[in-house]
């Protein structure tokens, strides 16, 4: 259904944005502190725990020692480094700072006023923030089993349809859909329509039948994948993200992209960065072996586990006083361990924790243990590791 927002009465005597500005809600990212705790465990926002490749962290210095030159305008070593990787052509390839940038220039080229972007009910909350930042009117799908339901995105579609953004898979749910459903949607759309395929999480899953959407985005005209630095190569800092799509897509964007949108630093980093697959695939193999312990611990200890394929778990708490998920949350903090409450996400009642360290993760399981148990937020416990 599509999403109506006021904006606040005007203010005479000042300048005052256009209408549909102020109705926005502003992103609000996870928390990152634990006040009066002396080590603190950020599990909130989906970073990596190994950190960013070694290759990349030199290359970040040697860019120091140039911070007086303008970077590259067509970010030109990014997307050729990004080219061989994937083995692209680097025309078909834009940058950006993050794939936050990406989506928000997409829906800036195609979203005008009363233009409609589709999503799902639990998608990133970017999706909301660019369409109507581009005065565009969000319409959202109701999921399945919090996942993307394609019947319920194509029912959705109308004369005013321009985008429909995907995550998969989705933040914060870490469901995903097979690729022959993906391209079952594809199918359902009109060819004027632009499926954004939001793959950030790709490099984590570990399923036969799920694809980025590369060769859709390589091979349709009204299919465009987005991609991030943010989270398995560990630049999360430096901004860097990219998409893939048809000439024509990418050449809109380009034209509204800021000439200098991205730092050379992060240029310098990312190139770096992808090149480097041992970093990568350490950091697959971490989240293989903490993904499914972390699952099965906590859900051992009575609480639901949404099923993942990415680099977090998505946990849900009864809604009974004592056991809440604002109340977990509140225990955990007080222990240094900052997860990501997600009510504004339309889930009150869980919490999204990143596959952190080795002792991250355990510490989390003992303290959820704790609290289930009813114990006191000083009170520590222990938990084992996996086989």
């Amino acid at each position: 259904m599509s999403a109506v927002l006021k904006d606040p009465a005007p203010t005479a005597g000042r300048p005052e944005p256009r209408p549909g500005v102020l109705a926005i809600q502003a992103y609000v990212p996870g928390k990152s502190h634990a006040p009066g705790v002396e080590k603190v465990f950020k599990l909130s926002s989906n970073e990596t725990p190994l950190g960013p490749s070694d290759k990349a962290l030199a290359a970040f210095a040697a860019a120091g020692l140039k911070l007086q030159d303008y970077p590259d305008g067509s970010a030109t070593v990014l997307r050729e480094a990004i080219a061989k990787a994937q083995g692209l052509d680097p025309a078909r390839i834009i940058c950006g700072a993050g794939s936050d940038e990406i989506l928000n220039l997409v829906a800036h080229a195609y979203l005008g006023p009363g233009d409609e972007a589709i999503f799902t009910e639990h998608g990133f909350l970017v999706y909301k923030i660019a369409t109507l930042a581009a005065g565009g009117v969000p319409v959202v799908a109701p999921e399945r089993d919090l996942t993307a339901d394609v019947d319920a995105i194509l029912a959705l579609v109308t004369p005013r349809t321009r985008l429909v953004f995907l995550a998969n898979p989705n933040n914060p749910t870490g469901t995903y859909l097979p690729f022959d459903e993906v391209r079952r949607l594809h199918a359902g759309l009109p060819s004027n329509v632009l499926l954004v395929l939001d793959a950030a999480y790709a490099e984590y899953v570990r399923r036969n039948d799920y694809e980025t959407g590369l060769e859709l985005a390589l091979s349709t005209e009204n299919v465009l994948m987005s991609r991030t630095f943010s989270k398995i190569h560990g630049l999360a800092a430096l901004r860097v993200g990219w998409a893939v799509g048809p000439a024509h897509v990418i050449d809109a964007m380009n034209r509204i992209r800021g000439p200098f949108n991205m730092n050379t630093p992060a240029l310098l980093a990312g190139a770096a960065a992808i090149a480097d697959a041992a970093h990568v695939e350490q950091a697959v193999a971490h989240n293989e072996r903490w993904l499914p312990w972390l699952t099965g611990q906590i859900e051992a200890l009575g609480l639901k586990v949404t099923p993942s394929v990415a680099n977090f778990v998505l946990i849900h708490f009864p809604d009974t006083p004592g056991r809440t998920a604002k109340e977990a949350d509140a225990f955990l903090t007080r222990r240094g361990l900052v997860l990501r409450q997600v009510a504004s996400y339309g889930l009150p009642n869980a919490l999204r924790m990143t596959v952190g360290s080795e002792e991250a993760n355990q510490l989390v399981v003992a303290a959820l243990a704790d609290f289930m148990a009813g114990k006191d937020a000083t009170a520590k416990g222990d938990a084992g590791s996996p086989a």
